[in-house]
């Protein structure tokens, strides 16, 4: 037998999982990868160490995802307003996204993982979209688990857009304004097909949402853990989905 073969091509990984019935099992995690930074800091290294560190951590999130067969897993990995950074991180941030893409997506392919990009156009970088695009065509069959990268993304963007679509079509008589509903309003979002966040995890000890995907989190269950980003591990969101199972879903109503 050759033991270099994982028997369960939905664990890549071969990670021990944790024993939760699927209806306990979020169908979609919004993961905000936040601490980098802070992390190379404490550690007298330069804020792109931590960010550099984060890919093999976001790449064992994907595993322990697969793993547990959550469907589908959102990164925030450049937000509308991290251009506020310096000038030499997001240029930093920009080649890296490139690149993290570049060597991550045969592998993410291999493993079934469908890589979807959410985020706006503009002042993104040309090449780090050829490399989004080139993700998504490659990938764009696979059923296994689907990988939304947020890049140059806000929630509040998102909306924006979708309200600028609308309005088009509305104008072009194609929507009855008074025919808007929340299902219409979701099919004119990044990626319609996506459904609502189950879990929304936050490593780094941070408390907020930082305007990502809240739409799609309204009902979301908040998970915080006090851990910077780069030493999150496959046990850590673990824990999160064990916390996620324990919780009453009520949806505004009672039982």
């Amino acid at each position: 037998m050759n033991m270099d073969v994982n028997p369960n091509p939905t664990n890549p990984a071969g990670l021990s999982t944790p024993d939760i019935p699927a209806e306990f099992i979020p169908r979609h995690i919004a993961l905000v990868m936040d601490g980098n930074g802070r992390w190379a800091q404490e550690r007298g290294m330069p804020r792109t160490e931590g960010h550099k560190r984060g890919e093999a951590v976001l790449m064992d999130a994907v595993d322990a995802c697969l793993a547990m067969g959550v469907p589908y897993l959102s990164a925030y990995a450049f937000s509308t307003e991290n251009w506020r950074r310096t000038a030499s991180e997001v240029r930093f941030l920009m080649g890296f996204n490139r690149d993290v893409l570049r060597r991550q997506r045969d592998m993410l392919h291999e493993k079934g993982v469908r890589v979807v990009w959410l985020g706006r156009r503009p002042r993104l970088w040309r090449s780090v979209i050829r490399e989004l695009e080139a993700a998504e065509e490659l990938t764009r069959n696979n059923t296994t688990m689907t990988l939304g990268l947020c890049i140059n993304y806000g929630g509040r963007a998102e909306l924006v857009d979708a309200a600028r679509k609308i309005a088009r079509d509305a104008a072009d008589g194609k929507i009855v304004p008074e025919r808007i509903s929340e299902e219409l309003l979701a099919q004119y979002l990044y990626d319609p097909g996506m459904p609502d966040v189950d879990l929304f995890l936050r490593p780094s000890g941070e408390k907020r949402t930082s305007n990502f995907l809240i739409w799609q989190s309204a009902y979301a269950e908040m998970v915080y853990q006090d851990k910077l980003f780069p030493d999150f591990t496959h046990e850590d969101m673990f824990a999160a989905i064990e916390e996620y199972a324990r919780r009453d879903r009520r949806f505004g109503g009672t039982k």
